[in-house]
């Protein structure tokens, strides 16, 4: 059985894991204690916001809205790594889940699959929500999941707790799906790294990413199909080039040339060097994810 930490203390855990603290407006006496249980607690749920922007994601876990007030977790984990602290006490970010969770999570064992919202997780999870859309393509940086990594470590090591006492939303209930685009065991495996090292030591280093290596010229041409074609017109719509009015998607069209033109003349090239056929300089500061 494990009392919450107070406000100082988490805030003093945070920061000897390495993590870079933001403390928002009231957040150390904001929280929904009037409406319930708040402990003893048990571990961490981790979600996502769908959402985008810094300044208005933690604006709304903090406020919440006319249907859930909030604060809507304990913590806003932006892109940049940076934790913005909103509440302190009751956070309605867990809502009912599954008992038999609860349980695994108590003994830190395998958890079950949800089947069942019988049992309150506000009152026995730390919540934190993390900024993404949610839907499978907005991108996690290294700096985000690094953050996660040390949040839950941070506090896993204050309770004394494993790696096992961290757990997705979509763990705790069936009808959630959150956080989506990376696997929770991925990160308890990362959160296991870095307890076993001092506060604020490195944790597993991720991997550098992989770009696909310029393919020439004439593979861009009519009638190509080929995933990397769609993985470049989501570079270009993210590099805000996109002249889609459908997809990207793996063939090669007058969309795709148009965009790449679009991200030529981003860099500075102009006349026949825009033409929207790639080239190597070009391809490589796009950066395009391997497939």
């Amino acid at each position: 059985m494990a009392q919450p930490l107070s406000a100082d203390r988490l805030v003093e855990a945070l920061r000897q894991e390495g993590v870079k603290v933001q403390e928002h407006r009231s957040w150390r006496t904001h929280n929904r204690n009037g409406k319930g249980a708040w402990g003893p607690v048990h571990g961490v749920v981790i979600h996502h916001t769908v959402t985008s922007g810094t300044d208005e994601s933690v604006d709304l876990c903090y406020d919440g809205y006319s249907e859930l007030p909030g604060p809507l977790c304990h913590g806003v984990i932006a892109k940049d790594g940076t934790v913005h602290l909103v509440g302190n006490g009751r956070a309605n970010h867990a809502g009912l889940g599954d008992g038999d969770v609860l349980s695994a999570v108590i003994e830190e064992r395998s958890l079950p699959a949800p089947n069942e919202n019988d049992t309150d997780g506000n009152a026995r999870f730390y919540g934190f929500e993390c900024i993404n859309l949610g839907d499978g393509e907005d991108p996690w940086p290294a700096a985000q999941l690094e953050a996660i990594e040390k949040v839950s470590a941070a506090i896993c090591r204050a309770h004394g707790w494993t790696e096992r006492s961290v757990i997705g939303h979509k763990e705790w209930t069936n009808n959630k799906i959150d956080p989506k685009g990376f696997t929770m065991s991925s990160m308890r495996t990362r959160i296991a790294g870095c307890l076993k090292g001092k506060p604020g030591g490195p944790g597993p280093q991720p991997k550098p990413p992989q770009y696909e290596p310029f393919p020439g010229g004439d593979f861009f041409r009519a009638g190509r199909n080929s995933r990397v074609v769609t993985a470049m017109g989501r570079r270009l719509v993210a590099e805000g080039c996109g002249r889609y009015e459908e997809g990207p998607g793996p063939e090669w069209t007058e969309a795709d040339r148009k965009s790449y033109a679009a991200w030529q003349r981003k860099l500075g090239y102009s006349g026949s060097d825009a033409d929207g056929t790639p080239g190597r300089a070009s391809w490589t500061k796009l950066r395009v994810p391997k497939v």
